[in-house]
């Protein structure tokens, strides 16, 4: 990724769009020159907006594309996604075989086996179908309710104070698990929904905050290193930086293969332990960003603006131009005054564009809840099929954790080796391509389930009955498949490398397409997806049981083929579409600076009114 870059010696009001240059002028105030105007003319005729040369059409299709470089506070708050991602993926990433699996016959009472034990790691004893449905349950509540948290964010809160309010609940929630899993009060289960309220409050909000932090908000046209006149592209500056937070993600949902191991060789209250440990980084890093932050104050929700636009739209024919052009023409004020329209309206033209982006991306979200189900399985269908299949001693839910690691390879060979030369090249690879691509590879990584599972079903001595062979077969008998559990390697990886097309591209499709006070909303409603997924597989739990697993994998992979080919021929058109953050300069502000601000006030001048 080339980053190292010079500006044009033009006036630049906006000191924090030379992060191009040198990252420590992001450390200084941003300022607008209120005495200016925002947009200038080059001597060579370039048309600047703050100072930022734009560039010409040919420009746009000529010049190479670059990400600019970001500011430290994006990374630091990427550190903080890896430490609520670990001590989240940590412990969520045992919950299976604690509420499936019973207590091991040969262990010490705590949920861990005896060394070299065939039996997996558990506490409760309640079955695929129990397991399905509660851990299903949680991710519903940890994906679905961000979409009231991120409305409270952008409505009344603001984004980080809801961040911190949703790391103290988590803090509360990890002490609770790690209580409740001792051996005193084990099989009384576990604080796994206070878990998910802190998430929902916490997930939101992240996404929306990092890319706060940027400084490229339109593309502009500079000379790099090299003598290069190369363009500064806000898309490709938050693709990267948001490469490095899913990376960031995914290496804290590595913490996940030491907590099973835990988990099975000393107990479940270990397996807690861990992340919470990790945990408690968190507040001492959010009070250090305090001050450092880019934060985007509470500006009451544009909700009630959508319905407006919607209500004028309807009121005007719109019901039948749905899906046609010209359908949010009708709720554009300028076209309402045309049409002789006295009401006063709060919004402007642009912000029924910003209306119809936010629905494309919608739309575009709704894709997601299969694909994410063949990402995994539908439900517990993963974990049952590696309860058959031969690990060798190894936890059956250990290699889950390649999802994690396969990203965590990956992302460093996207972000500095795939993108950078596609850009060197001049192939504009769109967000709806990457999204494609991502779909098509889970769906393709998922048809391998299916075949794992039939192979097991094949194979285990308890025939169509793999999953609970070792409670069928006298204790000593083999109870499990022939099948290597090295195989399901096979679709956990492919499907975890689909998932940097699809869920990165969706981070920068939910900021740039949602009105400036919706964002922390839209970004929910991309988590929402998640929660829709996990309601599927509440709603199939009782099929997620022999005999039935292969077709838990082979219906979503069939309706995942066909929903992929749908996509790409509804969305394509968005490729062309220019990239638009719809935040600007005078949003590049942080707490000093506005303190700053305030102290260049001149303070009113008292009158004494007996000397007048």
């Amino acid at each position: 990724m080339d980053t190292g870059t010079t500006l044009p010696t033009v006036v630049a009001p906006v000191s924090a769009v030379r992060a191009s240059v040198d990252e420590t002028v992001l450390n200084e105030k941003a300022q607008l020159d209120t005495t200016g105007s925002e947009r200038g003319v080059t001597d060579d005729g370039h048309e600047t907006f703050h100072g930022l040369v734009l560039p010409t059409e040919e420009e746009k299709s000529t010049l190479r594309r670059v990400a600019g470089k970001m500011p430290a506070a994006c990374y630091y708050l990427c550190a903080v996604e890896f430490a609520e991602r670990a001590s989240y993926y940590g412990c969520n990433q045992v919950y299976k075989n604690f509420i499936r699996a019973p207590l091991p016959p040969d262990g010490n009472g705590t949920g861990a086996t005896a060394p070299g034990s065939e039996y997996t790691a558990g506490a409760l004893g309640q079955g695929s179908v129990v397991a399905t449905a509660m851990t299903e349950a949680f991710k519903f509540l940890a994906y679905a309710l961000p979409i009231y948290f991120g409305w409270l964010a952008d409505t009344k809160y603001g984004r980080f104070k809801m961040i911190c309010w949703g790391v103290a609940i988590c803090g509360v929630a990890h002490i609770i698990m790690i209580i409740s899993s001792l051996p005193p009060v084990l099989l009384s289960g576990n604080a796994i929904d206070m878990l998910s309220i802190g998430a929902a409050q916490f997930k939101p909000n992240i996404s929306p905050t990092v890319i706060d932090q940027s400084p490229h908000k339109v593309a502009h046209v500079i000379v790099d290193k090299n003598g290069e006149k190369v363009i500064v592209d806000p898309e490709e500056s938050i693709n990267s930086v948001m490469l490095w937070f899913y990376l960031l993600i995914n290496i804290g949902a590595c913490f996940g293969i030491p907590t099973t191991y835990l988990a099975k060789i000393v107990g479940y209250w270990s397996a807690y332990l861990i992340p919470t440990i990790l945990y408690l980084m968190l507040p001492p890093l959010l009070w250090y960003l305090n001050p450092r932050l880019i934060k985007q104050p509470p500006g009451g929700s544009d909700l009630g603006n959508v319905f407006k636009v919607l209500g004028d739209i309807f009121a005007h024919g719109g019901l039948k131009r749905i899906g046609r052009s010209g359908f949010w023409e009708a709720g554009k004020p300028s076209v309402r005054k045309a049409a002789g329209s006295t009401k006063v309206y709060e919004y402007d033209d642009q912000f029924v564009n910003d209306v119809r982006r936010t629905f494309q991306a919608c739309g575009i979200f709704l894709f997601s809840p299969i694909w994410q189900i063949n990402d995994g399985g539908l439900g517990a269908a993963a974990n049952a099929l590696t309860a058959g299949m031969d690990t060798n001693g190894l936890p059956n839910d250990l290699l889950d954790n390649l999802n994690s690691v396969s990203i965590v390879l990956m992302v460093p060979i996207m972000n500095h080796v795939i993108y950078p030369l596609l850009r060197r090249r001049g192939i504009k690879w769109g967000p709806i391509s990457r999204m494609t691509f991502g779909f098509a590879l889970g769906t393709v990584g998922s048809i391998a389930y299916s075949i794992l599972q039939y192979y097991v079903y094949k194979t285990s001595p308890c025939g169509w009955n793999a999953t609970t062979c070792a409670e069928i077969l006298p204790e000593g008998e083999v109870t499990v498949s022939t099948i290597s559990y090295a195989w399901y390697a096979v679709p956990v990886i492919i499907t975890a490398i689909s998932e940097i097309f699809v869920n990165v591209t969706a981070y920068g499709i939910a900021y740039s397409r949602a009105p400036k006070n919706m964002k922390g909303l839209v970004a929910s409603i991309n988590l929402a997806m998640t929660a829709v997924s996990a309601a599927i597989g509440l709603a199939t739990a009782p099929a997620i049981r022999d005999p039935y697993l292969i077709w838990a994998f082979a219906g979503p992979t069939i309706a995942g083929a066909t929903l992929t080919v749908i996509f790409w021929f509804t969305f394509k058109h968005i490729d062309k579409e220019e990239f638009v953050l719809n935040t600007d300069f005078s949003d590049m502000k942080k707490d000093s600076d506005r303190e700053s601000d305030e102290e260049r006030v001149p303070s009113p001048i008292a009158i004494d009114e007996k000397k007048s």
